[in-house]
């Protein structure tokens, strides 16, 4: 273009006056090209900042609505909680207030002796139930724990429920058992989430979790309605039998079988459990929790032998 313009130049410096109105216009035309492209250029390149602004305005989007709480039409917002230390509280699955900390000095070596036929049964039961475990599981505990704490958050649940409807039956208070019941299925429900943490299930463990509880859930059901007293003795030798997995699994821990890992971050915060927790922290309290389960069980199991109902005696509400 520079070079047209020199041209033009030359030729009305040469031919005189009369092509200067001619260079005059040349010139005029190219400078008005020039404008023109340059604004082109300008628009060009404003339409593709405001297109990448466009590109980018939905991520900036997307990053704000994950900081932000999403708001609810019906006003259903957390208001802000946090720990001791001032730093946010992490889960939305059990509340600070709901944390506490495990009596581990409970004794472990109690033992309900079956007396009765009911007993026994119950007993033999359990005993039975635990010969294809040891099979199964043989002496891989974490794979265990995750496997009996699917079946033991059970019990609370079906007879928290059953209690529950009975109450609406018969337009009776439970004495505090449906609360405590629920309690024990709650706290052996975070047992679960603990080790699901530490333990990755494979497939077929889930599809044997799958099955088991399938089963265990609608055969202790029709036990709860048949026979509360036999259904709590079952339990009771359950948690026993917990109790002893437990104490296993913290023998291969003490003896290098099984890496004393730190603590998963629900577990300290659940149990209140030092910062500096490891594996061997959550399974003694996941063990004192079993105790307090069997104790619970046996005596709501002894309520019945008495031939008395669950709401005559106080139920052990916060019994860790």
């Amino acid at each position: 273009m520079n070079h047209l313009v020199a041209r033009q130049l030359m030729r009305g410096l040469t031919n005189g006056p009369k092509c200067n109105r001619y260079v005059l216009c040349s010139v005029t035309r190219v400078d008005i090209w020039d404008q023109r492209g340059a604004f082109g250029r300008m628009m060009s390149t404003e339409t593709s900042l405001a297109e990448k602004n466009q590109k980018e305005k939905p991520v900036e989007q997307v990053e704000k609505k994950n900081d932000v709480t999403v708001s609810s039409y019906w006003g259903i917002l957390r208001p802000g909680i946090t720990r001791e230390d001032g730093t946010p509280w992490p889960w939305n699955c059990f509340m600070p207030w709901e944390t506490y900390h495990t009596d581990t000095s409970i004794d472990l070596s109690k033992h309900h002796v079956p007396k009765t036929f009911a007993d026994k049964v119950a007993y033999r039961t359990v005993k039975l139930l635990r010969i294809p475990t040891d099979i199964f599981f043989q002496r891989r505990y974490g794979c265990r724990a995750m496997m009996l704490e699917t079946v033991a958050a059970v019990p609370g649940m079906v007879g928290g429920m059953l209690l529950h409807l009975r109450s609406l039956r018969k337009f009776e208070h439970s004495g505090g058992w449906i609360k405590a019941l629920l309690e024990e299925a709650e706290n052996e429900r975070m047992h679960l989430m603990t080790m699901v943490e530490l333990v990755k299930p494979k497939w077929y463990e889930r599809l044997l979790v799958l099955t088991v509880q399938g089963v265990f859930f609608n055969a202790f059901f029709v036990l709860y309605l048949l026979s509360p007293k036999l259904a709590h003795r079952v339990v009771g030798y359950l948690e026993e039998e917990a109790i002893h997995s437990y104490t296993e699994f913290l023998k291969d821990i003490d003896s290098g079988a099984i890496e004393n890992v730190p603590a998963p971050a629900i577990a300290i915060d659940y149990w209140n459990l030092p910062k500096d927790a490891n594996l061997k922290d959550v399974i003694t309290v996941i063990r004192a929790d079993e105790a307090h389960h069997r104790d619970v069980n046996h005596f709501a199991s002894d309520i019945h032998f008495q031939g008395k109902k669950l709401n005559e005696a106080p139920a052990p509400i916060g019994y860790h």
